[in-house]
């Protein structure tokens, strides 16, 4: 693609020559002719100058330093790098046609150029929107939706009555709509309790690979717009997440957990029953969140990593603390005694 064809489409400022023909995106590192970089950290400005790209994406106060490339400028280098990433975007489709081994029940209902890969199943009354492509093994389950340009990957499950909106992208192994973990106990023995919730998912939401998606028990579980998922992710009945959060790997929502809008959830991190997360909130990695959050800022908790020695010290001090408490609450009040024995005097 030229040079000046990406500036037109990404809405940049083109400095040099428009009429280069770029192939493909490196790191400034690595790049060399007929490549494309960007820098979106000034602190990098030396490896930008000796760069071999024949251009580079940057900001207008990085550009003395581009020496003789080309160049796109622009606010936020990153986003840019994104949208030329798509722009040049060599990932082949997930299906093409309809795979002779594909299996549609005669209720299902398919809209114009829908792609099924080799042993696709789609299940009666299932509703397949327009330009949808799914991966080979992917099983769509009874009255399940799926909106236009959404793409399954290989091996994705769709529970029946699920629904999943427009320009959607789901990652191989990923299970939507299975049954929650819902069960009663009689006695020593497990009663399940029927999951006969749905699975709501907005447009444009993004999920890994292997993420479970559960239904809800009784109301829905709900996914809103622009989300983003990981890999490996739980999310269970009930759950909420709003508008544009962002989910990293291996995170667990126990039910009914609420997830509010612009979120950043960093990975592994655990999500206790029932509590409520307001818009805006940031969580580190490998947090246990245990309580609702009300304000929105940037939460964390868990030890970072020390030596062995270090980290045996501190779990030894930490299993002291109750006996700190109470020796500090009782110097607490005999200064206190002190102090207003001294204002009698």
């Amino acid at each position: 693609m030229q040079l000046s064809s990406m500036a037109a489409q990404i809405g940049a400022e083109l400095i040099g020559d428009g009429s280069l023909e770029i192939s493909r995106i490196a790191n400034l590192k690595t790049a060399r002719a007929g490549e494309i970089s960007f820098l979106s950290d000034p602190r990098y400005r030396d490896v930008l100058t000796q760069s071999e790209a024949s251009a580079v994406i940057v900001r207008a106060a990085d550009v003395p330093h581009i020496g003789t490339k080309a160049a796109l400028v622009t606010p936020d280098p990153y986003v840019a790098f994104a949208k030329i990433a798509q722009l040049l975007d060599t990932t082949p489709p997930i299906a093409v046609g309809i795979h002779p081994t594909a299996v549609v029940d005669p209720s299902a209902v398919l809209g114009e150029d829908v792609a099924l890969g080799a042993h696709v199943y789609v299940g009666p009354h299932a509703v397949i929107g327009n330009h949808v492509q799914l991966g080979p093994g992917v099983s769509v389950g009874q009255g399940a939706k799926i909106g236009a340009y959404t793409k399954l990957y290989a091996n994705v499950s769709v529970y029946h009555d699920v629904t999943i909106g427009e320009h959607c992208l789901i990652q191989s192994g990923t299970v939507i709509g299975g049954d929650g973990f819902g069960y009663a106990n009689e006695r020593g023995r497990w009663i399940k309790i029927p999951q006969t919730g749905h699975v709501k998912i907005g447009n444009f939401v993004e999920i890994g690979a292997c993420t479970c998606i559960d239904r809800g028990a009784l109301d829905d579980t709900i996914i809103e717009d622009n989300v983003i998922i990981d890999n490996l992710c739980q999310i269970a009945h009930n759950v909420f997440i709003g508008t544009g959060t962002a989910v990293a790997g291996g995170t667990t929502f126990a039910g009914s957990v609420k997830i509010g809008r612009y979120c950043i959830i960093g990975g592994t991190s655990v999500f206790n029953g029932h509590i409520e997360i307001c818009d805006q909130v940031t969580i580190s990695g490998m947090c246990m969140v245990m309580r609702s959050i009300d304000k929105p800022g940037i939460y964390s908790s868990g030890i970072p990593a020390q030596s062995n020695k270090e980290w045996r010290l501190t779990a030894s001090r930490v299993l002291h603390i109750n006996e700190m408490y109470h020796r500090l609450a009782d110097l607490e009040k005999q200064v206190h005694a002190l102090q207003a024995s001294a204002a009698k005097d």
